[in-house]
């Protein structure tokens, strides 16, 4: 994969993970397979708008859908979820690094007073 192909993902990724309805389905999916019907059940929303979240989900890789009769049953990637968490981790390392070189260039520096 292409940088540009790694950060369309991502983009993805936390677009389909920055609304809370699209989080709960995902959490109620990676605990066990769902049709689309109960999960509209679920909520105070159209069927169709419940199938529009399913398929950002989908879209960004986070969910996988397959056919069961006339029933579309719909179960979380785990892998997907790892990644996210990868690239979360990853980000982390950065701002940890930073904090590092910024907490060195205070103690290099004669001219900061420090209240030890």
């Amino acid at each position: 994969m292409t940088d540009d192909q790694d950060e369309d993902r991502a983009d993805a990724l936390f677009h389909a993970l920055a609304d809370r309805t699209r989080r709960d389905i995902l959490r109620r999916v990676l605990a066990g397979e769902h049709s689309v019907s109960a999960l509209a059940a679920s909520y105070d929303m159209s069927f169709a708008a419940v199938q529009k979240h399913v398929a950002v989900l989908q879209g960004a890789g986070l969910v996988t859908k397959r056919r069961s009769g006339r029933e579309s049953l719909t179960s979380g990637d785990v892998q997907a979820v790892r990644s996210v968490a990868a690239m979360l981790t990853e980000l982390e390392a950065v701002w940890r690094g930073r904090i590092a070189r910024i907490d060195e260039l205070i103690a290099t520096d004669p001219s900061i007073e420090r209240n030890d």
